[in-house]
C-alpha cells in the first residue's frame, strides 16, 4: 500500500458518551506528545500508553497513527473556520489582516500538536487533500467579502488574491513559529506590513 493509500478512517465512530470520552482522551494525549517529540517520533504504544490503555484497544479506535494525525488536524480545521468566521465577521477589511494572521499565528504557537502537525503537511499525503480543502474554503469567505469591498476588482483576480493572500500567509508564519520568539514577533509584523501593502494595491486595481 503507497502511502497515498493509507487508511486513515477512524475504526470506531463513537456515539455513546463513553466512547465519545474515549476518543477525546486519545487525540488529547496524542496531541500532547505530538507537541513534545514530534509525529515521526510518536509511536502508537506511546499513544496508548498516555491514554491509559492497551494498544489493542487503541487500535480498535485508529487503524494508524496516520488516522490519529488526521483526526486531530480535522478538530484544527474546524475551529480556525469556526474562528475565524466569527472574528472577521464584524471586522473591517484594514483590520481583517491582522485578524487573520494573528488568529494563525497563536494556533501556531499555543494550539498542542498544531505546528507540529501542520509543518509537515506536504510531506504527509493524508493531509494534502485536508489542507487544500482548508484554503479553499478559506479563499471562498475571503472572496465573497473581497466582492463587497472591492466591486471593481476583476472576479479572477479577486479570486487568485483569494487563494494567494491565506496561503502565502500561512506559509509564512510557519517559518515564524521555528524562530526565536523575537524574531517571530518581527517577521510577524512584516507579514503583515506586506498583505496591507497588497490589499492596498488590490484596492487601486482598475479604479
Amino acid at each position: 500500500m503507497s502511502d497515498d493509500q493509507i487508511d486513515v478512517k477512524p475504526r470506531r465512530t463513537p456515539v455513546q458518551a463513553r466512547s465519545r470520552e474515549r476518543v477525546n482522551s486519545i487525540l488529547k494525549h496524542a496531541a500532547e506528545i505530538f507537541n513534545e517529540v514530534g509525529v515521526d517520533g510518536t509511536s502508537m504504544s506511546a499513544i496508548a500508553r498516555k491514554s491509559d490503555m492497551s494498544l489493542a484497544s487503541l487500535y480498535r479506535y485508529y487503524p494508524n497513527k496516520a488516522a490519529i494525525v488526521q483526526a486531530i488536524a480535522e478538530t484544527h480545521v474546524a475551529r480556525m473556520e469556526q474562528e475565524l468566521r466569527d472574528r472577521l465577521a464584524e471586522t473591517s477589511i484594514e483590520d481583517a489582516v491582522d485578524v487573520l494572521i494573528d488568529l494563525y499565528y497563536d494556533f501556531y504557537r499555543n494550539e498542542p500538536a498544531y505546528s507540529a502537525i501542520w509543518s509537515g503537511v506536504e510531506s504527509m499525503p493524508e493531509l494534502r487533500d485536508l489542507d487544500l480543502k482548508e484554503l479553499y474554503t478559506n479563499a471562498r469567505d475571503l472572496d465573497r467579502r473581497l466582492k463587497h469591498e472591492f466591486p471593481h476588482l476583476p472576479d479572477q483576480r479577486r479570486w487568485s488574491a483569494s487563494l494567494l493572500l491565506p496561503r502565502a500567509t500561512g506559509t509564512m508564519l510557519r517559518l515564524a513559529v521555528t524562530l526565536p520568539e523575537d524574531e517571530a514577533e518581527n517577521l510577524v509584523e512584516e507579514i503583515k506590513s506586506m498583505a496591507r501593502a497588497y490589499l492596498m494595491q488590490l484596492a487601486g486595481a482598475g479604479v
